[in-house]
This record gives C-alpha cells, sequence and structure tokens, in this order.
C-alpha cells in the first residue's frame, strides 16, 4: 500500500509539475505576442501621421507644380495604397500576405514621395514656403519614428519566434494556438529610414 501511494504521489508530483511548466510557457508565450501586438500598433500610429501629412504635402505644392499632376496623381495614389495597405494589415499583424502587402505598399509611397521631393528641388519659390518647411519636417520626423517602432516591432518577434522555436517550448506552442512563427515587417530600409531631403536654404 505504502509503494502505492509513493507511486501516486510520484506521478502525481510529475504531473503538477508539467501542468505547472506548460502554465509557464503559455504566459510567456501570450506575453512575447502581447509585445508584438503593442509594437505594431505603435508602428500603425505613425504610418496613420504620414498618411495624414500627405494630403496636406499635395495641396502646398499643387499651386507650385501644377503641371506635375501625374506625380501628384502618383503620390495620392500610392498613399491610398498604404492606407489600404495598414488597414489590413491592423485587423491581422499575424497574416504574412497582409504584413507583405502594407511593406509593399509603404516601399511605394516613399518612392513616389523622393521624386515629388526630387522635383520639387526645381522650384524656388515652394523651397521657400514656410508650410512646404513645416511639412517636410513633419514628415522625417515621422520617418525617423516608423524606423524606430518598427525596430522595435521586429526585435519583439525575433524574441517570440526564438522562444516559440527553442525547447521545451515549441512541445506546447502548437496545443497552446501559437502555430506558426510571426513576420518581421521589411520595409525598404533605404528610403524609409531616410525620409526625403529638401534642402530650404
Amino acid at each position: 500500500m505504502a509503494v502505492l501511494i509513493g507511486f501516486v504521489l510520484f506521478f502525481g508530483g510529475i504531473v503538477l509539475f508539467l501542468l505547472l511548466y506548460g502554465v509557464q510557457i503559455f504566459n510567456r508565450l501570450v506575453t512575447l505576442r502581447n509585445r508584438i501586438d503593442n509594437a505594431f500598433s505603435q508602428i500603425e500610429v505613425q504610418l496613420k501621421r504620414r498618411h495624414d501629412l500627405i494630403p496636406n504635402l499635395v495641396e502646398t505644392v499643387k499651386g507650385y507644380m501644377a503641371h506635375e499632376r501625374e506625380t501628384l496623381e502618383a503620390v495620392i495614389n500610392a498613399r491610398n495604397q498604404a492606407v489600404g495597405g495598414l488597414s489590413k494589415a491592423a485587423a491581422d499583424p499575424s497574416d504574412p500576405e497582409a504584413l507583405a502587402m502594407l511593406a509593399g505598399a509603404e516601399k511605394g509611397l516613399s518612392g513616389a514621395l523622393g521624386r515629388l521631393f526630387a522635383l520639387a528641388e526645381a522650384y524656388p519659390d515652394l523651397k521657400a514656403n514656410q508650410n512646404m518647411a513645416q511639412l517636410t519636417e513633419e514628415i522625417t520626423t515621422t520617418e525617423n519614428k516608423i524606423s524606430f517602432s518598427r525596430q522595435a516591432y521586429n526585435d519583439s518577434v525575433t524574441e517570440y519566434n526564438t522562444y516559440r522555436q527553442t525547447f521545451p517550448p515549441v512541445l506546447f506552442a502548437t496545443a497552446f494556438g501559437h502555430t506558426h512563427d510571426r513576420e518581421l515587417l521589411k520595409f525598404d530600409d533605404e528610403k524609409l529610414a531616410e525620409a526625403p531631403k529638401v534642402s530650404f536654404s
């Protein structure tokens, strides 16, 4: 009888240990996933700010660059695609296709903005416009914040993926609903990290 009780206690202890360890892994996975979602929300705030600045920018340059209609339309179209990409990614940041669409749309927007700012160099009156100078400064600041937010997001994703792939969490992750790694958010680093620069001197 004592041996039976000993076995029951032994196996009961193992089950309790595995249960507590499973709870610890579950809680860690949830914590890391929530960090990713929070980090993405910070990117979302900055991208929305960027998108909101663009109509003001187009209105400012339109009077000076009326015959550059194709460039202005390209900026607006790229901005609208970026807004759509952000909306889809925000609905499910764990969707790799949505993140790829967002990254592609933001790359297109960066390219369109770069062309607009390059053309603006040929318009001295526009370069002297105070509103243009302020918008350029705001866009530059926003671009820097996007870059920092994206780095924080990718750091969170890397931490989550690394933990999820290690042993023994890999044994529990799928059972707890963490079925796949999260994707890094890869924008066009060169264009996004450095905002288009216009000299107003």
